[in-house]
Formats: C-alpha cells, structure tokens, sequence
C-alpha cells in the first residue's frame, strides 16, 4: 500500500484529505508542522509523497522541503498553498518540489498528482537502482600489473571517440572493459548497448543490428529499431564480434563508414552516431588469412587495441576476486557477508581457471548457495575438481618417471570424469569406455576411493 504524508496546519484540510486519500486506498498520517514531518520521516523512511502546506508555523514548507530533498529515498513532495505567487512557486520546483496544489483543492486534480508523484517516485528510485548495477559492471578489480595497466589505458583513450578492439579468452571480462570504458566516456549519460554476435542466429542478426519494417520478413510483425539506432549517441558493444558471419561484417562496414543504416524492408536511410567497442576471443589476423574475416572491417576496429590478461597470469587477483564476489553475492541474496579462509584461498590460487573470472564467479556462487548456513569457507567448501586441479599442478614436480606421470594423468582424468558425474561409478565408466569393473580395479590401483 502506498504511503502519504499530509503536512497541514488547518485541522479541517488534514482530515479532509486523509479521507479521500483513505478511501482511494492509500495509507496516510499526517502532522500540522515541518518539524513534526522532518521529525517523522527521520523515523519511517517509507513515505512515497508528502502534501506540504507552504504556509505552516514554525520553519515554512520551502525550509522544510529543502530539508526533504537533502535525505536519502527522500518522497516526492506536492506543495500547497492557499495564496501562492509565481515566485513561490519557482523557488519551490527549483527546491525540488513535484508539482503545486492550489487551495480550495479540487479532489480530482489532487488524486491525479498523487497518483503521477508515486510513479515518479518509483522511476526515480529504478533510475537509482539502475545506475548503481552499471556502475557496478564497470568496476575493474584486480591490483596485479597487468589490471593496473589496463585501468590506465581505460582512463587515457575512454574520453576520446576512438573505436576499441578488446581481446581476450572467454570469462575475463571483457564485458566488464567495455562498461568501463563507457562509464569514463563522453557518453556516460548516454545509452551502452550490447549485441552478443555469437548468441544471435545468423538470420536474425542483421535484423538486431539495423533493425527492419513490419512484413520486410516472415514473422516481422511490426517494426524494430536495430541496436545501431538505440545506441546513437552513446556505445554499442559488439561482443565476440569475430564470430560475426561475412555477409553481415560487409553491412557493418558500411555503416561505420557512412554511419548511417538501412532497415530491412524499406529504401530509407538513418542517420546513426554511435561508439563502437568491439571484442573477441579470436585471433582476427589469423581469421583474416583464413577467410572468415574482413581485413578492411578489422582495421576499423582495431583503433585502440586492449587485451585482457587470462587469470591464469594474474593469479595474485584470485584473492580480491573472490572476497569482491563473496560480498557481491551476499548482497545478492540478501544474506549476511561471509569470509574465506587463506586455506581455501591458496587452493584457488593452485587451480588454472580455463574459465577464468566468469568460473570463478561461478565457484563463489556455487558455494554460496549451498552453504546458507556458513559463514566462514574453508577449503572442504569448494568444489572437488578446483582443489584436486590445484593439488595435481603443486605435485607435478615431484615426478621422477614417465610410469608415475602416466598414473598421475590417469587418476586425475578418472577423478574428473567421477566429479562430472557427481560420484557415480556406472556412469563414469560408460563415459570413459571401461567396464564398471575395469573401472573399480583401475580406481583401486590409482588409490582412488569410492567415497573420494
């Protein structure tokens, strides 16, 4: 139910609105001073819309709207006055305040201001919201040299137009550069849009990319802007741009050089001003000598040149990584902060990551979720395959013959088939083509046991 508070020095206008605001509905208080509503609102902070009266004893209404607006999730305030100037009126709306009510009230108008300050207000408090997860996609955590390096580069070439190539293997968190990157823009306040080329089936793509008119194709059943027009003015991401197909990398060449695109099904053109941050997990030059990528749309893109460094080589992150998104998750799911021990940490640090940040988010979560109760990770909490990974890298340099990295090789395989199939030897053994059996007596020679 949503909640008004009605500051009203008059008796008869308190009572008076507290039951029409009733009978539509909503839950209502109200008090006959600004000190009795600064007072109030310190204490319950979950008031949509405040009805001010300008004229109250004490501090005025302007006073006590300034006072307002200066709280966090402060409400929307309607302002009321029984003799009210142009002057009064400006100075309120530069304080902040909604819209102005003038005395006698009229019912109708009332209702209908209330009702659009409460829409307001939620759009307000979704803006907020909204704001506070991209700037949370363009955090770059890291203090290995590497991530040092490339913060640098964000904040040296991010001001300029210049387009972005952003290389790197899958799960580094290229995504994350590219909000980065636009987050220290010219183009902050502007739209960032993202277009994962390799998710998006190939006939559909350059209907996203430059949109089309109803009835230009099969199921076009009303007209789409391409993700070209949404972002003019701001960035369009180009994720995986490397697994876009030569048909359409051609039309994207033309857009970049005319900036302007062409819907399907009409012949008119739209003028389009977007920034461009493409990426890729291939190696395009190696793409371009086999064919599969256009040597001229590669020099467009690769203006500014990233690359984003494998976890692998930035390992001494894998500490701030995994507390940043223990206190992530914490929040997501609205439990209390949890710690990881330096136990569980030196067995992340041994573990190779192919996945790398994206896996190692996955992991955090994967342990959050399934521990609600605890509050402190140990080593035993996280999954068998990162600890045995880790336990098998630290050993490999104590192996003195090619019989003791053979068998070394072997258990470690059996041990990951094992884990894929959650301990169940049957299913493992189908995988790995061995009879049950086999498997057992392989198992127990390797000194694998069932429980493990």
């Amino acid at each position: 139910m949503h909640k008004l508070l009605i500051v009203d020095d008059e008796t008869g206008i308190r009572e008076s609105l507290e039951g029409v605001l009733t009978d539509e509905g909503y839950e209502t208080a109200s008090v006959e001073s600004g000190e009795e509503c600064l007072k109030l609102l310190r204490r319950q902070h979950n008031f949509e819309v405040v009805l001010l009266d300008i004229w109250l004893p004490g501090i005025d209404g302007l006073e006590t709207l300034e006072k307002i607006r200066e709280t966090d999730n402060a409400p929307e305030v309607i302002m009321i006055s029984g003799h009210g100037t142009i002057e009064t009126a400006v100075r309120a709306t530069k304080l902040g305040a909604y819209d102005f009510l003038e005395k006698p009230l009229s019912i109708d108008k009332t209702l209908i201001l209330v009702k659009n300050a409460i829409e307001s207000k939620k759009l307000r408090h979704e803006n907020v919201d909204l704001k506070k997860q991209l700037h949370a996609k363009s955090i770059i955590v890291g203090d290995s040299i590497p991530m040092k390096a490339l913060r640098q580069q964000i904040g040296l070439m991010a001001p300029t137009n210049g387009r972005v190539l952003i290389y790197g293997e899958s799960g580094t968190g290229k995504e994350l550069v590219a909000h980065a990157i636009h987050a220290q823009s010219l183009r902050k306040d502007e739209t960032f849009v993202e277009v994962n080329c390799a998710a998006i089936p190939e006939d559909l793509i350059e209907s996203e990319l430059f949109g089309h008119y109803k009835g230009s194709f099969p199921g076009a059943a009303a007209d789409k802007e391409g993700k070209f027009q949404k972002a003019s003015g701001g960035t369009l991401f180009l994720d995986e741009v490397g697994d876009m197909s030569l048909k359409t990398q051609s039309k994207v060449l033309r857009t970049l050089e005319e900036q302007r695109v062409n819907p399907l099904g009409g012949d008119d053109t739209i003028m389009v001003d977007a920034r461009i941050i493409a990426s890729t997990n291939k190696d395009l030059e190696e793409e371009i000598s086999k064919g599969n990528f256009r040597e001229d749309l590669f020099y467009r893109l690769n203006v500014i040149p990233f690359f984003v460094p494998p976890l692998r080589d930035r390992k001494e992150d894998i500490p701030l990584f995994a507390r940043h998104f223990l206190k992530d998750l914490a929040v997501t799911y609205g439990r209390r902060p949890r710690e990881i021990t330096d136990d569980a940490v030196e067995a992340l640090m041994r573990y190779s990551w192919p996945g790398n940040v994206r896996e190692l988010r996955n992991v955090i979560e994967r342990i959050v979720i399934m521990n609600p109760m605890t509050t402190r990770f140990d080593r035993k909490h996280l999954p068998p395959l990162v600890y045995r990974d880790g336990n098998r890298r630290a050993a490999r340099s104590e192996f003195t013959t090619l019989h003791q990295a053979r068998d070394a090789y072997e258990r470690d395989f059996i041990l990951k088939k094992l884990d894929e199939n959650h301990g169940n030897v049957t299913r493992a053994a189908e995988v790995l083509g061995l009879e049950r059996s086999h498997l057992y007596r392989k198992m127990k020679t390797l000194g694998i046991a069932v429980k493990e």
